[in-house]
């Protein structure tokens, strides 16, 4: 079987763990306080596609974009809170077909080359100059393809749960099956008797049938293995509120209709290109954060990440997986933004 790795920074769109108190000055680092956008607007990038994005926090701060994970998923309000609002520009957007961006769901012209060129359209349109990029899973590696394109843009990058679309990962959902075997037998058993091999672009035509009822027992099946490997501490039960919700499995599956997409084309890039490239990017700050216990996305990216940019800082999250809102990720992405607000200065 010839497997892409699954990304699933936003599967749990719907399960962060809210938490309203300040960063404070203690060991204790807790999310910044919920806020509302100053601005928001669309952006239109193509003849299909308009993009939502908006601003929040300081309107003359330190522009920091956030790239969302995926591809697919869009950015919640709890994206918002990991910068300072009185040191940040907070610029969120969601990318084509996805959150509320228009059209949702649409997979033409749709393609890395072309989210990365409605980042640089998006950056001119508010005028900046450089901007930090702050981007886990599918949106570490957006935001690679974007620095290695547009290095001058680039004033530091925080990225969490590298991913890289190489031909080494092709395995990785078989050894998922050695967690979770109950998980991987079932939906196996569910693929038709006429389909011998699987792969992203046979999946991909599973989440595409006509037959409502059908499509949705394969996404829901294949999927909810991604979902339960991606945190330490994923309970069926809030699974199975997430999937028997309609307005929250209606999420879900068009985040994994634009995954499939991107994983049945190997994202739109070359094997191996993104760290090949690294060498484009070799002054740029860059700080990673992975969790040690990542099943989607393995430590091992950070480490050849950081292997390929010397001048990076690499921290291994313990007793923690590749959700974003897991306490020890949390608590180092806000420790890395406190940290680049002294590149105001």
């Amino acid at each position: 079987m010839n497997w892409k790795m699954p990304l699933t920074l936003m599967v749990f769109l719907f399960i962060w763990i809210s938490c309203s108190n300040e960063i404070s000055h203690t060991n204790n680092i807790n999310l910044w306080p919920e806020i509302e956008p100053f601005d928001t607007g669309y952006l239109k990038v193509s003849d299909i596609h308009e993009i939502y994005y908006e601003l929040c926090g300081n309107p003359k701060g330190i522009p920091v974009f956030i790239i969302h994970g995926g591809p697919g998923a869009g950015c919640p309000p709890y994206m918002r809170r990991f910068f300072n609002p009185e040191k940040y520009l907070i610029v969120l957007h969601d990318q084509r077909g996805c959150g509320r961006s228009r059209p949702y769901g649409e997979l033409k012209e749709n393609n890395t080359q072309e989210l990365v060129e409605d980042i640089e359209q998006l950056r001119l349109k508010l005028n900046l100059n450089q901007i930090i990029l702050f981007g886990g899973s599918w949106g570490s590696t957006l935001s690679l393809a974007y620095a290695e394109n547009y290095p001058e843009n680039i004033k530091a990058m925080v990225l969490r749960g590298i991913y890289f679309p190489t031909k080494e990962e092709d395995n990785y959902r078989k050894r998922l099956a050695n967690y979770f075997p109950e998980l991987d037998h079932e939906w196996k058993e569910s693929i038709p008797d006429s389909i011998k091999e699987i792969n992203d672009s046979i999946i991909l035509k599973l989440f595409q049938l006509e037959n409502e009822t059908e499509r949705n027992k394969y996404m829901k099946l294949i999927t909810r293995l991604e979902d339960k490997a991606a945190g330490l501490h994923i309970k069926d039960s809030v699974l199975d509120e997430n999937y028997n919700s309609d307005d929250n499995f209606k999420k879900l599956s068009n985040m994994y209709l634009i995954c499939y997409y991107y994983f049945a084309n190997d994202c739109f890039l070359e094997d191996s290109q993104l760290l090949k490239n690294a060498a484009k990017i070799p002054d740029i700050p860059v700080i990673i954060i992975h969790g040690r216990y990542d099943m989607l996305c393995p430590p091992l990216n950070a480490f050849k990440l950081h292997k390929a940019l010397p001048g990076s800082k690499l921290i291994i999250t313990e007793e923690a997986g590749h959700s974003m809102s897991e306490k020890p990720n949390e608590k180092e992405l806000i420790k890395a933004m406190k940290d680049l607000e002294k590149l105001s200065n």
